[in-house]
């Protein structure tokens, strides 16, 4: 992937309006806000594909909070994973007057709709962690995906580099989910290859939900008469329900099992030994980015940053990666809880004080 400096601009400045998720009404109202300058205040569209999961109401809260300490104002939708319902709450920010758009695609081929959309607006787009396919995208904002998998995989082969392995991979509409497993395979494949590991379970969970993930393992475990040795979930929600499948036959701990997200279940499950890791992602970092640079979009500035392009079937799309970072029961302490994600007293609150992190 080739680096450039995203110095261009896209979109134009539009009339702003300022509220609350759906709250078209208060909305209309405050649509000529001015600062103390008179000038018009800008306005990010923050369109979101679910906020069931504990990231996704701490994204839109990083976001907003960095957008507004920047003087902007976010306009958030959550589309409770529906294509359609994303795509008529996109067009609704649109009619809002919002400077810019950023959208957590539920559907990364149907949102493309969405960006079309956006640009005969003069609306410019930024895809947010989730990559928006075949079409003309202004910008994406994400983690190393690549990279997410990539650590779970080498963190269960180092612990577990023979046998029965499950893969439960995330929603097949999510373009992260297939990243994630590319990840994963750069290094399961040669060691599949040579006869190290036997892939027992493969397949996608439907919205990444949990009790897709328990029936995959459930089944998984009776089709091999509990002959697994390793589980490689694509998130924690995932990982959960792969943990209490595992536990229902007396399993959990035995079975290394991966993650995503360093929610505070995993992690408490990571502090109890029956998830062996998850990927912690600096969410602040991603949310923070993010505005700063839907920001400097709906001004038109250069974003002064450095970039890899990844294509996403129409376009070679400037995208600004953070790096994820693998956790488990040895760098809990000094990651999710030194960077204040849990305290520890969350994550340990199970578990009796001489089992907590030294000088915790």
């Amino acid at each position: 992937m080739a680096l450039l400096s995203l110095s261009f601009s896209a979109g134009c400045s539009k009339p702003a309006s300022e509220g609350e998720a759906g709250a078209a009404k208060t909305e209309d109202k405050t649509a000529k806000t001015a600062d103390a300058k008179g000038t018009k205040k800008i306005t990010i569209g923050f369109s979101m594909d679910t906020l069931k999961e504990e990231r996704w109401q701490r994204d839109r809260d990083l976001f907003k909070a960095k957008a507004e300490q920047l003087g902007a104002q976010v306009l958030v939708q959550s589309a409770n994973s529906d294509d359609a319902l994303q795509n008529s709450q996109a067009e609704n920010l649109l009619t809002q007057g919002i400077d810019v758009l950023v959208v957590v695609p539920h559907n990364a081929k149907t949102t493309a709709t969405i960006v079309e959309s956006a640009h005969k607006q003069g609306v410019p787009v930024i895809a947010y962690d989730r990559l928006i396919l075949d079409s003309d995208l202004d910008l994406y904002v994400s983690f190393d995906n690549v990279r997410v998998g990539e650590l779970q995989a080498d963190y269960l082969v180092k612990k577990q580099p023979k046998g029965s392995y499950v893969l439960i991979g995330g929603s097949p509409t999510d373009n992260n989910a297939k990243l994630f497993r590319d990840g994963q395979m750069n290094i399961l494949k040669p060691l599949i290859d040579k006869g190290d590991i036997k892939v027992v379970a493969d397949q996608w969970a439907k919205d990444w939900q949990p009790v897709e993930g328990l029936k995959i393992t459930e089944n998984a475990l009776t089709k091999n008469n509990n002959n697994v040795t390793a589980v490689v979930a694509s998130n924690d929600g995932l990982a959960g329900a792969a943990v209490q499948a595992l536990g229902e036959q007396k399993l959990a701990g035995k079975v290394v099992v991966s993650g995503q997200d360093a929610e505070l279940a995993a992690c408490q499950r990571i502090a109890a030994g029956t998830q062996s890791m998850t990927v912690y992602k600096p969410l602040k970092a991603l949310a923070e980015k993010a505005a700063e640079l839907a920001v400097k979009l709906a001004k038109k500035e250069p974003l002064g940053e450095k970039s890899q392009t990844i294509n996403n079937g129409k376009k070679d799309v400037p995208s600004v990666l953070i790096t994820p970072v693998a956790v488990d029961k040895d760098n809990l302490a000094s990651t999710v809880i030194a960077d204040g994600f849990h305290k520890v007293e969350d994550v340990y609150k199970d578990l009796p004080k001489d089992q907590w992190p030294a000088g915790k």
